[in-house]
């Protein structure tokens, strides 16, 4: 296994516990005081794009050879001349990165629009997810991208009511809906994942009652922590015993009487609830194919115009089975997770060994994706996820998925600054710190050195303003604030990688802006090596006669 650095001196920034390949510690904990590359991107934004201490100091990378097969393995290029979908200004020779478009879309019949490349991934039952969601789901809707409800939402809502095995209502639900719809304005998409539970439960017609076209809605395979079902864990057996009713297992199980004993002697602290298997009964491809089509009718009849579908780090015939489906039945997205991630509850010991890595698993998306092109199919269009956290990231996604992928699913990442964002509110807002759960009494030295009001706290703070309006900021939670900070920095990461590419549209992107870093990740990415790369028409200069 790769051991990924702690800290980097150049940019000042530290990690608290292990490094996983995104920059973030492998366990991400809400009070964390900072400051990972993420963690103080919510804070200084696109100023972390540079070294430290300017005029002081001269810096070099530390990472130029690359081993192994993994996105660190893949190589950003650039080009000395040349632009691709070029602003007026390139016919001067004025072009700067800051006129490159980063906006995309997605969709077929409908399109949806979005700011940025960027999606959060889906943040269900989780109670983090829930604690922090106004921050996140804020956060997005003013930075103009998409948000995923995730799974079990509705079924684990202990205010929720059920008649008839059928879901008539779930505040949780409408709290996460109205959290994210108060802030859109246009650009971007709540999308709400159905999985197992969730079409037993009647979650689907429940949107269609309320939410019909506010809403996209998300068919669930799989994610790339766990190939099983969604987990949680509760600690008091009266919300097991709610769980289990709800129809969900719940491990060790609650209605018997030695393990409530347990329980009540403290031998046992916890229970984990998780979601059933997908079609069990199944046991064929084409199975699988008609009981999919039948489900998407379904939801077509209820009225949705937009559907996606989640797939996860499983193998190849399952991950081609899920384009041709997704293509097949004319779906708006495809996300495909790559293994490792996870922003709940998750077997740490499957999270480790099960699944294809991301980089695989997305080379091979492409590969299959070309061959529904060559057919003339009009593919899905695509978002890549596992492990995203740096604007060389989005950009080695982007083109490798070329031109099939128009985003980049985050999930830890993009929770950071609700976390980070709810602590500085905590303190700056007393009144509000049991509300958005702050886990600070004072500010950290990380952050008072930066200031000790919001103003100065957050380098993002006046731009939103701009946004919003003065009265806006009033309640707009200060996580927002953060996440715009952090993405105003992979934006505008992502536009100076994509204008040394000379591409100034996400649509120019393609795979001869990335390369190879060593032979392995050739082969098996079916990227050329990163000298092959144009070494034919340097040949071909070299010869011509002066």
């Amino acid at each position: 296994m790769p051991v990924y650095a702690k800290s980097n001196d150049a940019l000042g920034t530290v990690n608290r516990g292990n490094a996983a390949e995104s920059g973030l510690c492998t366990l991400c904990q809400a009070d964390c005081a900072g400051k990972c590359e993420v963690w103080l991107s919510c804070l200084k934004g696109r100023e972390l794009l540079y070294p430290r201490d300017f005029g002081t100091i001269t810096s070099g990378a530390s990472n130029i050879v690359a081993e192994g097969v993994s996105y660190q393995s893949i190589r950003v290029l650039g080009y000395a001349y040349g632009a691709h979908d070029a602003p007026p200004s390139a016919a001067k020779g004025d072009a700067l990165f800051t006129e490159v478009n980063i906006g995309t879309s997605f969709g077929k019949a409908k399109k949806t629009l979005c700011d940025g490349p960027f999606m959060a991934g889906a943040l269900g039952s989780t109670f983090i997810a829930a604690k922090y969601w106004d921050a996140m789901a804020a956060g997005c809707a003013i930075c103009g991208i998409p948000i995923v409800i995730g799974e079990n939402v509705v079924g684990v809502d202990r205010e929720s009511v059920m008649k008839d095995g059928h879901i008539q209502k779930s505040p949780e639900m409408d709290r996460r809906l109205a959290s994210y719809l108060r802030y859109f304005d246009g650009k971007g998409a709540a999308i709400v994942q159905l999985n197992v539970e969730d079409t037993r439960n009647g979650v689907a017609e429940y949107l269609a009652r309320n939410y019909r076209d506010k809403v996209i809605v998300e068919l669930k395979w799989g994610q790339g922590a766990k190939d099983i079902g969604g987990e949680i864990q509760v600690r008091d057996i009266e919300y097991a015993d709610f769980l289990k009713a709800r129809g969900y297992l719940v491990d060790p199980d609650c209605s018997q009487p030695e393990v409530r004993e347990a329980y009540k002697s403290r031998s046992i602290h916890g229970f984990a609830r998780h979601s059933r298997l997908g079609y069990t009964d199944l046991g064929s491809w084409e199975a699988v194919r008609e009981e999919f089509l039948k489900s998407v009718a379904s939801l077509r009849d209820l009225g949705f115009e937009r559907i996606s579908l989640k797939t996860g780090a499983y193998g190849m015939e399952a991950l081609a089975l899920s384009i041709r489906l997704a293509t097949e039945a004319k779906l708006d997205l495809l996300t495909i997770d790559g293994a490792g991630g996870g922003t709940g509850m998750s077997p740490w010991d499957m999270m480790e060994h099960w699944g294809v890595p991301p980089v695989l698993l997305h080379s091979q998306a492409v590969k299959y994706a070309q061959i529904l092109a060559a057919q003339g199919h009009d593919v899905v269009d695509m978002s890549f996820a596992g492990g995203f956290a740096k604007s060389s990231h989005i950009f080695k996604g982007l083109a490798l998925g070329a031109p099939f992928t128009k985003l980049i699913c985050m999930g830890r990442a993009l929770m950071i600054p609700g976390f980070l964002g709810s602590n500085i509110e905590g303190v700056l807002r007393p009144a509000n710190k049991a509300k958005v759960n702050g886990n600070w009494d004072k500010l950290p030295k990380s952050v008072s050195d930066r200031g000790e009001t919001a103003e100065a706290i957050f380098a993002g703070y006046h731009d939103v303003q701009k946004k919003l309006g003065a009265d806006a900021m009033k309640e707009l939670p200060f996580g927002a604030i953060a996440m715009w900070g952090m993405l105003d920095k992979l934006g505008a990461g992502l536009q100076q990688m994509m204008a040394g590419a000379r591409k100034f549209s996400i649509q120019a992107l393609d795979r001869d802006d990335i390369a190879a870093a060593n032979r392995e990740t050739a082969r098996e990415t079916g990227l050329p090596f990163i000298t092959d790369i144009g070494d034919e028409r340097a040949r071909e200069i070299l010869k011509k006669k002066f």
